[in-house]
């Protein structure tokens, strides 16, 4: 696997990361274990995680298999705060990843969230505090606007002192263009990389509901549902089986065409995989053999392009 530097700091990734959403929900422990061995043995360095999936279950699984499964230092370790952001809330929601974790420092701590009613300075000076005590390297932030990103990373950049921003994570996909209108122009403009969550749409860009549901797959889960649904468009469907036809081409799959895509987009980081099962987190780690060709990419392009905002 192949590294890139994150925004414009010195933390050097692997171009996929690993996501344990699906971790305690989905997918059990020696399944996770399995994961994480295959990630590792891929070449991958970055494992992204959150104190709100299954309200901290992923961190607590993750703890449970360092140096058992993969060397803690082989790893760097990608978690988010709290839906609250007080200087109080932060802190409280630091210890408790480090405690769930079992570490002694968190690699990339991403804010997650806006709240207006707490002054910005607080949040920010605490996230600073929080690299400063060495309990935190890297600070990155979860689903912002443009001009929210933009915000914090010009005082980040400019003040003395402050921690720059590493990272903005959000949604994007081939289904997902969105970012594109505002905040990946922002992130870009600021050098703080994007790290793209649901780069498959939930499994939409596999191919696998072209045709139907499968009993075991999200959209059988009833709170995943309705993302699934939402996803099953017209739109969706011409793109999937653009995605078909380049993967036929290419002697691969439609998921790791869709992956190429995505890690190949200017401004983008590491993708940040979902995957419930090993078989699937394969599937998906074959995009690094992956280079797509400029009218493959251009074709999917054209084919996902949004009407201009």
């Amino acid at each position: 696997m192949r590294y890139r530097q994150l925004g414009n700091t010195g933390m050097r990734v692997s171009r996929l990361a690993l996501g344990t959403m699906t971790w305690g929900n989905g997918t059990d422990v020696a399944e996770a274990a399995a994961q994480l061995s295959l990630f590792h043995q891929a070449g991958g360095t970055l494992v992204d995680t959150s104190p709100v999936h299954q309200h901290g279950h992923g961190e607590t699984m993750l703890g449970s298999l360092l140096n058992d499964t993969v060397a803690r230092d082989d790893l760097l370790i990608a978690t988010t705060t709290g839906p609250r952001i007080s200087r109080a809330a932060l802190l409280d929601s630091l210890h408790g990843s480090l405690r769930r974790l079992g570490v002694d420092h968190i690699d990339l701590w991403q804010l997650h969230g806006w709240d207006s009613t707490v002054p910005l300075e607080e949040t920010l000076d605490t996230l600073d505090t929080a690299v400063t005590s060495g309990k935190v390297r890297y600070i990155g932030v979860v689903n912002q606007r443009g001009w929210q990103l933009a915000t914090m990373a010009a005082l980040q950049s400019t003040a003395a002192g402050r921690i720059p921003l590493a990272c903005v994570q959000t949604e994007y996909s081939l289904l997902q263009r969105l970012p594109e209108h505002e905040l990946l122009p922002a992130a870009r403009h600021h050098h703080v990389s994007l790290l793209p969550c649901s780069p498959l749409a939930g499994g939409v860009l596999t191919g696998k509901y072209r045709t139907e549901t499968p009993t075991d797959s999200r959209a059988a889960d009833p709170e995943m549902a309705p993302y699934i649904t939402h996803h099953r468009t017209p739109r969706a469907g011409r793109i999937v089986h653009a995605l078909a036809t380049a993967a036929d081409g290419l002697g691969t799959s439609p998921a790791a065409v869709a992956l190429a895509w995505i890690r190949d987009r200017p401004g983008v980081g590491s993708p940040v995989l979902g995957a419930r099962t090993t078989e699937q987190l394969k599937s998906c780690l074959d995009c690094e053999q992956v280079t797509l060709p400029p009218a493959i990419q251009a074709a999917l392009d054209d084919v996902s392009a949004l009407p201009q905002p």
